[in-house]
């Protein structure tokens, strides 16, 4: 029997995202943001409430870049997340992260993260209830560390962390359980 549970963020896993941009003055803001989705093949948007250093700061680039957070930088993303780049002028610098400018769009690539999007600006959605910054994904980069003998991103490297809305818990993903497009094929036949 199921219990009610009243409002609850409910969807499970969340991805932990680090979207970086540069400020007018070319310094690199960084934050965690947990509410973020491909939303087309190349196309991604993230939940960036207006105003935010970050948000104001795709606004002025036109170019972000957004990185998958691993378990060997937990604390710096976590950090990136606590604190607000409006209030706080060395959040970066305080991470020990390092920078460079990505060669696709003018934004920074946080050297630490093994995987990253590099992205253009398509719009800003802005209503009532949502804020949204939707991106074009022109490239992505990967550690090779974390690349399968065929090139592509292998979960089992990886180590991503993830989100746990209900505890407020960071978890590693990794374990394949299935393949996708092929485990519901046997109820196609009924």
């Amino acid at each position: 029997m199921k219990k009610d549970l009243g409002l609850v963020q409910a969807v499970y896993p969340m991805p932990v995202l680090m979207v970086a941009a540069y400020d007018e003055n070319g310094k690199v803001n960084a934050m965690n943001v947990a509410w973020g989705q491909i939303c087309d093949d190349d196309k991604i948007i993230l939940f960036i409430g207006e105003g935010k250093k970050t948000w104001l700061n795709i606004k002025a680039s036109k170019a972000f870049t957004v990185s998958l957070a691993d378990r060997d930088h937990m604390k710096e993303a976590d950090f990136l997340g606590i604190a607000t780049g409006n209030k706080m002028e060395d959040k970066f610098e305080r991470t020990g992260l390092h920078a460079k400018k990505s060669d696709k769009v003018n934004a920074p690539i946080i050297d630490e993260f093994p995987v990253v999007m590099e992205c253009e600006l398509l719009e800003f959605l802005n209503s009532d209830y949502v804020s949204g910054v939707v991106g074009k994904i022109v490239n992505v980069k990967a550690e090779e560390a974390v690349l399968d003998e065929n090139g592509k991103v292998d979960p089992s490297r990886l180590n991503a962390l993830i989100f746990d809305q209900f505890r407020n818990g960071y978890y590693v993903s990794g374990e394949k359980v299935g393949q996708a497009w092929n485990a519901g094929v046997p109820l196609m036949r009924k």
